[in-house]
């Protein structure tokens, strides 16, 4: 049995609303500069994140309110938020470097791989990827403190992923969890709202629109 409670999974929306926010502002901002290719990548991504992070909050607070044990909505978060994060890491990457190209389809992952290790690689690159970017546009912007915020919410999120490895029945380790996730994606909503006020949607890329 697990430890949730209903405080617990309210506190789960905090940092999902969050990331929705500066999600938003950013897609704002960009979409003048990104090519249809690469904004839909980050759209997409920055959307499946905000519904994987939703959709474990509410697996939390149906179980916490001892209406159903929908465990579907736990298992598909970390591959579908890793998915995500990926997406919008390639998105940033493409506006910053104007690689606006078709990609080739890939094979399919095997379907009987069962280890986190490929999901935890996806998250991290495509943090680094979109955290990175918006550190760029800080520096081009004059706003150089604003890295740290950014580089404070990758931490974090490299917390989460580490965390993730945890038994999380345990309330106390959900706690934490919960608190780190809020700092991270906390910081993460400052950094963006800043960067916005600093001028981002006016500002001038090189790569430009495709």
């Amino acid at each position: 049995m697990k430890d949730f409670s209903i405080a617990m999974a309210l506190a789960d929306f905090v940092p999902v609303i969050f990331f929705a926010v500066a999600a938003v502002i950013l897609q704002r901002d960009l979409y003048n500069k990104m090519s249809k290719g690469a904004f839909a990548l980050f759209a997409a991504g920055t959307i499946d994140v905000i519904f994987a992070g939703a959709l474990k909050a509410l697996y939390k607070l149906l179980y916490a309110a001892h209406i159903c044990d929908f465990e579907p909505l736990s298992t598909m978060f970390f591959p579908v938020q890793s998915i995500g994060f990926m997406l919008a890491g390639v998105g940033v990457l493409a506006v910053l470097c104007h690689k606006q190209k078709e990609t080739r389809a890939y094979a399919a992952v095997p379907p009987l791989f069962t280890g986190t290790f490929i999901f935890v690689a996806l998250m991290v690159a495509g943090l680094g990827l979109t955290d990175v970017g918006l550190c760029v546009m800080s520096a081009k912007l004059k706003k150089h403190l604003l890295i740290a915020l950014f580089a404070v919410s990758f931490v974090c999120s490299l917390g989460m992923g580490y965390l993730s490895s945890k038994d999380f029945a345990e309330a106390a380790m959900n706690w934490i969890a919960e608190g780190v996730n809020i700092v991270g994606q906390g910081t993460f909503l400052a950094g963006t709202v800043l960067l916005h006020r600093a001028g981002l949607s006016s500002l001038e890329l090189e790569s430009g629109k495709a």
